[in-house]
């Protein structure tokens, strides 16, 4: 009997891998010859295909299955390039209705693209945990502008789930995130919104950097709000020297360097390590090489959120977590701010001057902390007084074509 069944497995891997391999050539080929306005249809399905799909130069086009839970594209095992699918230089190009699988780099990567939409697709890599080796990035637009993600999922990826990184005019709306080191990422990136997303289970859960050497020097203007941030507990599997592998485990929304950030009206639940964290570069230990690059968080706006975290301890497999249950064992305080501060903005209350403060206000569940990083954490703050401001609403991005 156990024999049937194995030769049964056998025959279906043969045969879904030679389905995968004749539509893994026609979609190539489709791929390359495309003209714009066509729609390149992928069927209902299980392909396995062995090498990257790309589409380079191209002008509206749609690639779109049968629905990300009956078109799925694995890439296990593969053996020629590192994403998935490979979108370049192109413009107004529409991705819908597929789950890409398995990719030995990234899931779906788009570089210089104008005009981008990602709508009911998934990636995911199927190991039975999340995996160091798994690829990086799930859905990753790099150098993009006009970027919409919608009804999207992104599941055990070793960086990032959904990132977006030094693009501009950017939604992420109503998608989820799972399992991964970094569930939704915005990176270097300006005119971005994220909403209506659930992240959850992953190390941390929607995280807003600025790095430095990058060729977009400086990110800003992004709103995270009506999101559920719940429960990023998950251990850190992110590959060694990788920014996102310094997260500690239990971090709900992390803003790290950027500024004009507006977090608002979500909910940031059971995240055991920090519910928000406003964090200077510095707080990460790495030295900055990049002379352009600006190392502090300023003009942050934390309000009418609802924060909630149970009674434990932080994690302790992170210098930040244990500093963390040093200083206040299981009553971690809901908002954490590094208190590294510019000294060209420096004020007395250890608040950023004028209109680069940083200001929270109106929070549910609201406990504040200053951990006074710079000062060796020696003289911790709980006032939130300094803080207790606000600035003016961020304005919306305006996508060109695709929202």
């Amino acid at each position: 009997m156990l024999s049937r069944f194995f030769l049964l497995a056998i025959f279906l891997w043969i045969s879904f891998g030679l389905k995968g391999q004749d539509l893994q050539k026609t979609l190539q080929t489709q791929f390359i010859t495309a003209s714009a306005g066509d729609v390149i249809q992928i069927p209902e399905g299980h392909f396995l295909f062995d090498r990257s799909l790309s589409l380079d130069e191209k002008k509206d086009i749609t690639i779109k299955g049968a629905g990300k839970d009956k078109t799925f594209l694995s890439f296990k095992g593969q053996l020629e390039g590192a994403e998935g699918l490979l979108i370049t230089n192109s413009s107004h190009i529409t991705i819908e209705g597929i789950t890409v699988q398995d990719a030995k780099g990234d899931g779906i990567k788009a570089m210089k693209v104008d005009g981008i939409t990602f709508r009911d697709v998934r990636t995911e890599w199927t190991r039975k945990k999340p995996h160091k080796d798994n690829g990086a990035y799930g859905l990753y637009p790099v150098s993009c502008s006009n970027v919409l993600i919608e009804d999207c999922e992104a599941i055990g990826a070793s960086d990032a789930g959904i990132y977006v990184g030094q693009s501009e005019n950017i939604i992420v709306r109503r998608s989820r995130a799972y399992h991964n080191v970094a569930g939704i990422e915005i990176e270097n990136s300006t005119m971005a919104d994220v909403y209506e997303c659930e992240a959850t289970g992953n190390t941390g859960g929607i995280l807003v950097f600025d790095l430095p050497d990058l060729p977009k020097k400086k990110g800003g203007n992004v709103r995270v709000f009506n999101n559920v941030v719940k429960e990023n507990n998950y251990k850190n599997f992110a590959q060694k020297g990788n920014t996102v592998a310094k997260i500690p485990p239990g971090t709900g929304i992390m803003i790290l360097a950027t500024s004009h950030v507006e977090v608002f009206d979500n909910q940031v639940i059971n995240n055991r390590t920090a519910s928000v964290s406003i964090l200077s570069y510095y707080m990460t230990e790495e030295k900055i090489n990049d002379e352009s690059y600006y190392p502090y968080p300023t003009a942050i706006h934390i309000h009418d959120n609802t924060l909630e975290r149970k009674k434990v301890s932080p994690t302790w497999k992170s210098k930040i977590g244990f500093l963390l249950w040093l200083k206040f064992k299981r009553n971690v305080p809901n908002i954490l701010y590094d208190g590294i501060l510019d000294e060209e903005l420096q004020a007395e209350n250890g608040n950023p001057s004028g209109d680069h403060g940083i200001c929270i206000r109106n929070n549910t569940g609201q406990t504040f902390a200053n951990i006074d990083a710079e000062g060796n954490f020696k003289n911790i703050s709980r006032d939130l007084a300094p803080f207790d401001c606000e600035h003016n609403s961020l304005s919306a991005p305006s996508l060109s074509s695709n929202e």
